[in-house]
Formats: structure tokens, C-alpha cells, sequence
């Protein structure tokens, strides 16, 4: 049997170019997703093979729903090879709104909580075969708080640390776990920002260098590289000199709908 792969977030952005670029490597694919029709005319479109090619609806925000689409997944697929927990919500918010705190709410469910939960139904299994990778998808922005995204900066933070709980838990198990924090890399959700984003990288441009990535088992990787060594800088300034940095830099921009 080939390698599989289950993807959450699939339906667009990052998760997308990475079912892409897995399916080009020869991984059937679990593909995992709110809205099943786009993902549906996706696989369509790109004439994905049905016979590799399995699609799970799930709000993985909501517990109950992902792991029964984890649980449904062994059951017609078998245990992957490789987990990605994509799916994320990237909105700003304002705390001065009432609003927003449901939106603050809903993206720790899905960043963070919703990982664990993707990951859940599959370590069993990987640990008892010995092998396995889980890959979580943070962000250079958990590594410094920025205007606005008072929703998006704490989750990624909490997912890099969540992702390095995990990778102690399972150290010697030969089960991998991978973090991977992308910059800027031009889906829908950065289209929308109105500030310049350096280092942009196209989807697929990401998800081969995060193939590489998560196929060589590296604990931790920035892409781009540069945007590793930016964050780095901005984490080590002391706060009155990053607030001068930041300072005048536009506010990540509120989705009322979000």
C-alpha cells in the first residue's frame, strides 16, 4: 500500500499546495475540509485520481467533529504517514470589541485545540507501528506580538510551544513531530493585508520547501529562512526599541465575518 497523508485545511491556501505536492510525490490523500465542494471541484479540476483520493468534511473547531473525521479516515484509508494540521484562522481583531472576543475564541479552537484534536486519533497507532510524522503549521508571528493580531500572534505562539510539548512526548517512539512556521506566502488570506509583506512566497513555492522539510524530519523550520532570522532579531530587541520598529505599522485588518 502507498503512503498517505491526511491534511486538514485543504480546501484552499497553504493546505491545498501541500496536497498537491504531496500527491505529486505519490501520497494518496485524506483531505479534510468545512467546505467539501470546493475541495471537490479542486480534485476535479486538478483530475486527482479518486482511487487515492478521500475527502472528510470537519469543523475543527469543533472537537467531536475532527477526530470522528481522524476515526473515519483509519477506518476507509488506513493509518497515514503523515498528519498536517493546516486548517487556521489569520484575522485581526480589536479588544475593545465584544465582538472580537468570540472571533479570539474561535481561532484558539481551531489554531490550537484544533490540532491536538487532528492529531489525536493517529498517535496510537503511529506510536504503536513506530513511525509517523505530525506536522503542525505555526507562524513567524508566534514569535513576536504585532498590532492587530491579538488573535493570531498568541495561538501560533501557544502552537509552537503545544508542537514542542508534543515532540518530548514522543522522543524516541520514532514518531516525528515538525513545526513549521511559514512568513508570507500569497493565498487568500494575505491578499487581504494591507501592509508590505517581505520574503512573500507563492503557495507552492512553500510547500515544496515544506515537503523537504517534513520529509527529512527537522524538528523546526522557518520559511522562508529570512523570515527566521527577522523574527529572530525582532525577538531578542528589548520593547522600547521593537515598539519604535513597529511603531506606525498598519493594524491586521478586522473580519467582521470571520
Amino acid at each position: 500500500m502507498g503512503r498517505l497523508v491526511f491534511i486538514t485545511g485543504a480546501s484552499s491556501g497553504i493546505g491545498q499546495a501541500l496536497a498537491w505536492r504531496y500527491y505529486q510525490a505519490g501520497y494518496s490523500l485524506a483531505l479534510v475540509a468545512r467546505r467539501v465542494t470546493d475541495i471537490q471541484a479542486w480534485v476535479a479540476e486538478q483530475q486527482i485520481d479518486p482511487a487515492r483520493c478521500q475527502i472528510y468534511q470537519a469543523d475543527v473547531a469543533q472537537v467531536d467533529s475532527i477526530v470522528a473525521a481522524g476515526k473515519t479516515c483509519l477506518e476507509h484509508q488506513g493509518l497515514p504517514d503523515v498528519v498536517i494540521a493546516c486548517a487556521g484562522i489569520s484575522v485581526g481583531v480589536d479588544t475593545a470589541l465584544r465582538a472580537d472576543l468570540d472571533v479570539i475564541a474561535r481561532t484558539f479552537a481551531v489554531n490550537n485545540t484544533g490540532t491536538a484534536a487532528s492529531f489525536h486519533p493517529f498517535i496510537e497507532g503511529m506510536l504503536q507501528r513506530g513511525s509517523g510524522r505530525l506536522v503542525g503549521i505555526a507562524s513567524v508571528n508566534g514569535i513576536r506580538g504585532l498590532p492587530g493580531h491579538g488573535a493570531n500572534c498568541p495561538s501560533k505562539a501557544a502552537m509552537i510551544s503545544y508542537c514542542e510539548c508534543l515532540r518530548g512526548e514522543m522522543r524516541g517512539s520514532g514518531v516525528k513531530v515538525v513545526t513549521l512556521c511559514p512568513g508570507y506566502v500569497e493565498t487568500p488570506l494575505t491578499r487581504k493585508n494591507a501592509f508590505r509583506m517581505p520574503f512573500l512566497l507563492s503557495s507552492q513555492v512553500f510547500a515544496d520547501r515544506a515537503f523537504g522539510a517534513i520529509e527529512s524530519g527537522v524538528s523546526y523550520r522557518v520559511i522562508p529562512w529570512q523570515m527566521g532570522v527577522l523574527a529572530k532579531v525582532l525577538r531578542v530587541l528589548p520593547n522600547s526599541l521593537f515598539d519604535k520598529v513597529i511603531a506606525g505599522r498598519p493594524r491586521k485588518p478586522r473580519n467582521p465575518d470571520a
